[in-house]
């Protein structure tokens, strides 16, 4: 046994491997399940009583030398290959990286802006938290006009500090339920003539459908001026209807209340999903109601300290998800808040 792991030993010595498949052959050969140490130990069983403690040692030390020579090879192979640089084939294509896109509301809000800048409107804003005074009491909604109520109204906690304010129109807060208390805003702060546009999120308190929500967004527009008329408006929302849907768009106004304007109109266009036949959109009429407008009512005049009498005026509102429905033919408003990338990639290549 002594000469047969010397002649091992001397073997081992002079093994240079040059691959990792050569180190694997010398692991298998010396140290496998079959290999010569397993045929060693297996020598060793038939060794004399006296002698076992003499070659159990030098097997043992051999065992070790054996482990300790493919470990130090080992070792320098791997770290041979973790330094060596990674094969890169240079005639592949290369790995494009995904580009974001505006969000559908974001592109039609931009783009009924750009409409609107080019007559002239520039854009107002106000806070998302109002007054009884500015969502309500300035714009001509009676105390008991069902829009105060907590079905259509969020109403906020109001602050102990203005619980014993006689005024109830400073002590009562609510989420805005339209963008026209910025109109309220804009015509307390500043004098006629006003020519702006309003956009912004509001809330109501609404079931979720495919055509409601408890939230959207609006977009409200304000012209003030000596001699202005309701022809002025409806020229005006004839030439947005034209640039946002096309020359072939058809439009018709509807007699209509709001108590914030007088005389009132809602306007339809030719649904642009059915083409005029019917589907769930237009409720199987072929039209589509897109915004409600009007003659400012001389009581909101005067409410914000403008004389009725020289001044006149006219506003409108419409909802920006539906006319991104209409644009766009999406048949379920809910898409817009659901975050669903499958979705939205479908308005990447959209720029404005």
């Amino acid at each position: 046994m002594q000469s047969k792991i010397n002649q091992y030993k001397a073997e081992i010595a002079v093994f240079k491997p040059t691959s990792s498949i050569e180190l694997e052959t010398f692991r298998i050969r010396f140290l496998g399940t079959k290999g010569i140490l397993k045929d060693l130990f297996d020598d060793f069983k038939s060794v004399s009583a006296d002698d076992k403690k003499i070659f159990g040692k030098v097997l043992n030390e051999f065992k070790q030398y054996t482990e300790g020579i493919y470990q130090q090879f080992k070792d320098n192979f791997e770290l041979g290959e973790s330094t060596q640089k990674p094969h890169i084939d240079y005639t592949l294509p290369g790995i494009g990286l995904e580009t974001g896109g505006r969000h559908p509301l974001n592109l039609v809000r931009k783009e009924i802006i750009a409409i609107f800048k080019r007559l002239g409107f520039i854009l107002a804003e106000g806070p998302e938290i109002e007054d009884d005074w500015h969502n309500f009491s300035a714009l001509n909604f009676p105390e008991e006009h069902p829009a105060r109520d907590m079905q259509d109204t969020f109403f906020v906690a109001t602050p102990q500090s203005y619980q014993n304010n006689e005024d109830k129109t400073k002590n009562t807060y609510a989420l805005r339920t339209h963008t026209s208390s910025v109109q309220v805003r804009l015509m307390e702060a500043g004098k006629p003539p006003f020519r702006a546009l309003m956009p912004g999120r509001v809330y109501r308190n609404e079931a979720i459908s495919a055509r409601a929500h408890c939230f959207f967004h609006q977009v409200e527009g304000l012209y003030v001026d000596e001699k202005v008329s309701f022809a002025d408006l409806k020229q005006t929302l004839y030439y947005f209807v034209q640039e946002l849907y096309g020359e072939g768009t058809k439009v018709r106004f509807r007699p209509s209340y709001f108590p914030f304007t007088e005389p009132s109109a809602e306007m339809d266009i030719s649904c642009t999903i059915c083409k005029g036949s019917g589907c769930q959109m237009c409720k199987q009429s072929g039209w589509v109601e897109i915004l409600g407008c009007g003659m400012i009512d001389p009581n909101v005049l005067e409410n914000v300290g403008i004389d009725s009498k020289k001044y006149s005026g006219f506003a409108f509102g419409m909802g920006i998800e539906r006319i991104t429905n209409l644009k766009y033919q999406i048949r379920d408003l809910r898409l817009f808040s659901e975050n669903d990338a499958r979705f939205l990639k479908q308005f990447q290549s959209e720029i404005i």
